[in-house]
């Protein structure tokens, strides 16, 4: 049988960094507080370090970043598809002038 995999907040995250940071206890004794891995606490702290406040957004949460490379990407695709347009156009009038 597998086992459920456990899902955290992000609120419950920044509590867990909190305790190492604020709390100055180690790693490894948050961890054990916790009743999680030192590995994942590491991974928090590290992703809380680098992001911020901005760390841990949740499934379907978006950085600014994330949102502007979405609608970056969508953008480069309409072009993109405007391009071959033109392109398809340009063939088929140079045919007709012929």
């Amino acid at each position: 049988m597998s086992r459920e995999r456990r899902k955290f907040t992000a609120e419950y995250k920044r509590e867990a960094v909190s305790m190492v940071l604020k709390q100055q206890l180690s790693v490894a004794e948050a961890a054990r507080r916790l009743g999680i891995s030192s590995n994942l606490l590491h991974r928090w702290k590290a992703e809380f370090a680098s992001q911020g406040e901005e760390a841990f957004p949740g499934q379907g949460h978006q950085t600014a970043q994330e949102a502007e490379l979405a609608r970056l990407r969508r953008e480069n695709e309409l072009l993109r598809q405007e391009r071959d347009i033109l392109k398809k156009a340009t063939v088929f009038f140079a045919k007709e002038s012929k």
